[in-house]
């Protein structure tokens, strides 16, 4: 990875945080990007400090022409763009589909899924240039399953698998290789809103009984990220403590 320019989103806390810090440690160039400027911010100079390379751009990955610009920001930078990580996302509405609003629905699309289509179309351009690199985007295990009260959450994470596959058989021939990981339940700050006996709940739906780590993840990440999975594309894989195999 050394010298590598890697683009990540939602890389401020959780999942995307962590895999900035392992990406700068093993020599990459890092491009934090987040809606959050304080919290990226302090990141980027988090790593530079410890002796890394990174820097922040502020991005909404739900308009077309931020994703476009943050690929720009990170080739004017660095030169070239080796890897994406398409991290960003939200929880949403949680309603029955019934009861579910039009702007929650279009809301958790634009941030979960559309991001996801405008961030590869111009990673893959910027890609396409450089002779290769690779692309992992961030789905769930609701991306290989449903689950009650999130119907936005579910059908954008399963729509990412798709997109997933198909970006890999569309450019597989020229060096781009494209995966997706299932996370479980994460220990992120998306479920900070959750009282106890909720993530209580949560823990008891995973056989390995507890929920994972950010850093555990982002290790699947930097793995499909590197040229040790250079024969892994188009596929997905669950990193969910035996959610799916019940």
């Amino acid at each position: 990875m050394k010298n590598k320019t890697v683009i990540i989103t939602g890389a401020a806390s959780g999942i995307g945080k962590a895999a900035s810090l392992l990406f700068a440690a093993a020599g990459a160039n890092v491009v934090i990007s987040d809606i959050h400027t304080l919290e990226g911010g302090k990141l980027a100079e988090e790593i530079c400090i410890a002796g890394g390379t990174a820097s922040f751009f502020k991005t909404d990955v739900s308009v077309a022409a931020e994703m476009e610009a943050l690929v720009a920001f990170a080739v004017k930078t660095y030169g070239k763009l080796d890897v994406a990580v398409n991290n960003a996302g939200i929880s949403g509405e949680q309603n029955p589909i019934a009861d579910m609003s039009i702007k929650g629905w279009e809301q958790i699309i634009a941030v979960n899924l559309s991001s996801l289509f405008y961030g590869m179309k111009y990673q893959i351009g910027a890609m396409l240039q450089n002779g290769g690199g690779s692309i992992v985007n961030v789905s769930s295990i609701l991306g290989a399953v449903g689950f009650a009260g999130s119907a936005g959450y579910s059908a954008a994470k399963h729509g990412i698998i798709g997109l997933t596959q198909t970006a890999a058989l569309e450019y597989a021939a020229q060096h781009i290789r494209t995966n997706a990981v299932g996370p479980g339940f994460i220990d992120t700050p998306l479920l900070n809103a959750l009282d106890i006996q909720m993530k209580s709940q949560l823990v008891a739906m995973h056989p390995i009984g507890r929920l994972g780590k950010s850093e555990e993840v982002a290790e699947l990440i930097f793995w499909l990220a590197s040229d040790k999975s250079s024969f892994v594309s188009g596929s997905y894989y669950p990193i969910d403590g035996g959610y799916l195999a019940k």
